[in-house]
């Protein structure tokens, strides 16, 4: 990544960390994927069970196929028969996986879900939440986020999943109300009741949508 690009990253990962830190959240900063895949680890003890929301950061730098191949009990609800039953499963999971479609440069995270699985499980079940955070995804304040999460992330998972949803085809949010929709439920996560449940591992990376 560009030098300059990397030192304003490095710099804004600490007003990020310390505004995560006033929600009684915590915050990791990992200057390359391969520092973040050890950051996430140590945050996962072996044995762990672990579910996952549609994290595509996690795949990125390499968490997913770690947790697959050694001494865990990953959740793999794409490969499970009852999926239903996979999903529920989660919310009485060890640790529970995500990333965020945006985030605040003050530590709000805000994450959109049609299903709902994955911002019902961020809100309450996993014992720990760990979400890995692309700086590409740091918006300055709570309405840049969410216009981030509406006409970025949105329409490209949108593309993703094959869905006909205005913003498939038009590349920016429509305020649909679309059957394909996948704009059900938005969560906005500013503060964390629960200490040492919330962690945010950010990457000086781009990753995910």
């Amino acid at each position: 990544m560009n030098e300059m690009i990397t030192k304003r990253n490095d710099l804004l990962a600490k007003k990020i960390i310390s505004g995560l830190e006033s929600r009684n959240m915590s915050g990791y900063y990992a200057k390359t994927k391969e520092e973040a895949l050890k950051l996430a680890l140590e945050l996962i003890h072996k044995g762990s069970s672990i579910a996952m929301g549609g994290a595509m950061s996690a795949h990125e730098i390499g968490l997913v196929d770690a947790l697959k191949t050694s001494d865990y009990n990953f959740i793999d609800r794409d490969a499970a028969e009852d999926k239903r039953a996979a999903m529920l499963a989660a919310y009485d999971a060890d640790i529970f996986l995500s990333s965020a479609n945006a985030m605040t440069e003050d530590g709000v995270l805000i994450n959109i879900d049609g299903n709902s699985n994955r911002v019902s499980a961020i809100c309450q079940g996993p014992k720990k939440v760990v979400f890995i955070v692309g700086m590409n995804k740091v918006c300055p304040d709570v309405d840049s986020a969410l216009k981030r999460a509406r006409n970025v992330a949105a329409p490209i998972n949108a593309q993703r999943f094959g869905l006909s949803t205005p913003c498939a085809k038009t590349g920016s949010c429509m305020d649909c109300k679309s059957p394909d929709t996948i704009c059900c439920q938005f969560l906005m996560t500013r503060y964390s009741r629960h200490e040492g449940r919330i962690h945010v591992i950010l990457v000086n990376d781009s990753l995910g949508f």
